[in-house]
């Protein structure tokens, strides 16, 4: 495949990823990433240093590996407070949050305000009877005061636990339950698509404290902590294949220097970088986007509402008006607004932007061919991301140094050594982000992800890896499917399936057959104004068919309004599956749309 896209001289003088290759003596970025792998505690410390990352206390020991590859200690005798690292050593008067919310208020803060204000909420927790190693519930949108609550926690070593802004007292409760939290943040109310979105309230949690949509008035001044590198900082929940979501824990040292490293690294993000990325609290990205930007000195431009409301150009006007830099947006997102055509994308200046980024979901080419050509004019890299919340990041991400190909990853992060057994995406070396392990559940986390090839972290994707060292993600290893013998993975199928111009979304589930033991069905999303028909559903199984050969191609093809997927993007392919097959989906909370579960379950009915 042809590459897209080419660093040029201009490019690679300005990245942040040279600065680290001159930091480090290295000559180009094969070798510093050998480097990288062969020497993990060189190459982590060298990122400590790069980054500037203020201990109170030194550490003695990089990492302690006498508990095993499972189990290492990270920066041993260390002490880090990861929001003192945030703030202090900035600039006071540079801009850290500019936020925009879809009613169109704006609101900013310079590093100097923000740090003021996260000292004031950290004294407001502590008057709450809120101290170290305590959990606080955090179910906010993407606003300042959610930047300032999550490091107010850091503040005082308090263990931050954050909420998607959609779950509703159910979902809440059992994550709250889970970790026995002393309070809930959460809003009084935020508007989508119009609309008032309200808190909720949760029986379990003793304390309440609702933040108004017009901020937060200062109460006076708190310390910092004095906490370990090690101490626990934040416990993000991800959803099970059984009913019970997994709370992935990270410390001060972990998940906030992984983020950094891999916005720095990839995304090129340096001091004063203007950086969105379209998330929520919830998901990774949401803490990723937090704690990076800060360490580095950045500026986090928040946009809180629907992407496309009032109109399907909002995205592209908050990012000419607030001259942002670094754009990371879903495939999904990106199929959704290519529906709307480039006029949209055309009525605003983007010249601001140097980098477009994703995470989420393996993308189809069309759409990545549209947002490259249509919205970076085929002149700025888009720098495709994928790991997961136990990573803190990324296992494989493209970055400025290297070309492109449509879809793929051009390298493995730096620090990461990526491999590939059986199929498997697999990591065969500690890196200091990697999860210390679920809480309260410490086998689980072993079974989960070391059990398949004991001391190797097996990740769930499937993978390959071409001649020129670019890498593609298939699909989840639970996902794939084996038709006639032949293994391969949904996002193949579905790329050919939402190439047909009708088609805006697609997923695919491998289902019991008597004959065959796995046959496929896929699942449609029409573009606006197209109806489904039994022609156009054999048209698609017959396009699977002759890209992949005849016994690929898909027993059914059925139209639904929409498909499973969490709010980052994630195709929920067991939900899928479990629906169609009349199963118990187990926990769905995660999903974004959970009445597309029913669509599911409609369309075997009908069957």
């Amino acid at each position: 495949m042809q590459f897209a896209w080419q660093p040029d001289s201009a490019t690679i003088e300005r990245a942040q990823l040279t600065r680290f290759l001159k930091f480090t003596g290295h000559g180009d970025f094969q070798t510093m990433y050998r480097w990288s792998i062969d020497d993990v505690p060189g190459f982590t410390d060298a990122v400590l240093r790069f980054l500037r990352i203020p201990f109170t206390e030194p550490y003695t020991q990089v990492v302690d590996m006498s508990r095993g590859m499972e189990w290492p200690r990270w920066c041993v005798g260390g002490r880090l407070n990861i929001a003192s690292a945030c703030l202090d050593p900035h600039p006071p008067d540079r801009l850290a949050v500019l936020w925009e919310g879809e009613e169109g208020n704006t609101r900013s803060l310079t590093y100097s305000e923000l740090t003021a204000k996260v000292s004031g909420f950290a004294a407001r927790l502590s008057a709450f009877g809120i101290g170290q190693g305590d959990a606080v519930g955090i179910h906010l949108p993407m606003v300042p005061e959610t930047v300032i609550v999550l490091l107010a926690c850091a503040h005082i070593g308090a263990l931050a636990v954050p909420l998607f802004s959609g779950y509703g007292p159910g979902a809440i409760e059992t994550r709250l339950r889970d970790v026995n939290a002393k309070v809930l943040i959460t809003f009084d109310a935020f508007p989508r698509r119009g609309v008032g979105v309200h808190g909720v309230k949760c029986d379990f949690v003793p304390k309440f404290i609702v933040i108004p949509r017009n901020g937060i008035s200062d109460f006076g001044s708190a310390r910092f902590a004095d906490t370990g590198a090690e101490d626990p900082l934040i416990a993000i929940y991800t959803s099970g294949t059984t009913g019970r979501p997994k709370g992935i824990l990270h410390t001060h040292c972990g998940f906030p220097i992984k983020s950094a490293q891999d916005m720095c690294f990839g995304m090129d993000v340096g001091a004063g970088t203007r950086i969105c990325w379209v998330t929520d609290i919830g998901w990774m990205m949401g803490p990723w986007l937090i704690y990076g930007a800060l360490l580095l000195g950045a500026t986090i431009c928040l946009y809180d509402g629907a992407p496309d409301y009032p109109g399907p150009g909002r995205m592209w006007e908050f990012c000419e008006r607030h001259r942002v830099e670094v754009l990371g947006i879903s495939p999904t997102l990106v199929r959704a607004l290519a529906v709307h055509g480039t006029d949209p994308v055309r009525a605003h200046d983007l010249s601001s932007l140097r980098i477009l980024a994703s995470t989420g979901e393996p993308w189809n080419p069309d759409p990545w061919w549209w947002l490259f050509r249509e919205v970076g004019q085929s002149r700025i890299p888009i720098i495709n991301y994928s790991g997961g919340t136990e990573i803190s990041g990324g296992i494989l991400c493209c970055n400025p140094l290297l070309p492109l190909k449509p879809c793929s990853f051009s390298a493995p992060c730096p620090g990461i050594a990526a491999d590939i057994m059986e199929g498997e995406l697999v990591i065969r070396k500690p890196w200091i982000g990697m999860a210390r392990g679920f809480l309260n559940d410490p086998q689980r986390y072993i079974e989960t992800y070391w059990s398949r090839f004991p001391g190797v972290w097996t990740h769930g994707d499937w993978v390959s890896c071409d001649e020129d060292g670019h890498w593609y993600i298939l699909g989840r290893s639970d996902d794939t499917l084996k038709i006639a013998g032949k293994r391969v993975g949904p996002a193949e199928v579905e790329s050919i399936l939402v190439a047909h111009e009708d088609v805006m979304e697609a997923a695919v589930i491998g289902v019991p057959h008597n004959l065959k033991g796995e046959c496929m069905v896929a699942f449609c999303v029409l573009r606006p104004g197209v109806e489904g028909s039994v022609a156009l559903a054999s048209i698609l199984r017959d396009s699977v068919g002759t890209e992949l050969g005849k016994p690929l191609r898909p027993e059914a093809v059925h139209f639904v309004a929409a498909i499973p997927k969490t709010r980052n993007a994630k195709v929920m392919r067991r939900v899928i599956r479990s629906a169609w097959m009349g199963n118990d989906p187990g926990d769905i909370t995660a999903l974004e749309n959970p009445q597309s579960v029913d669509t599911i379950r409609s369309a075997r009915n009908t069957t």
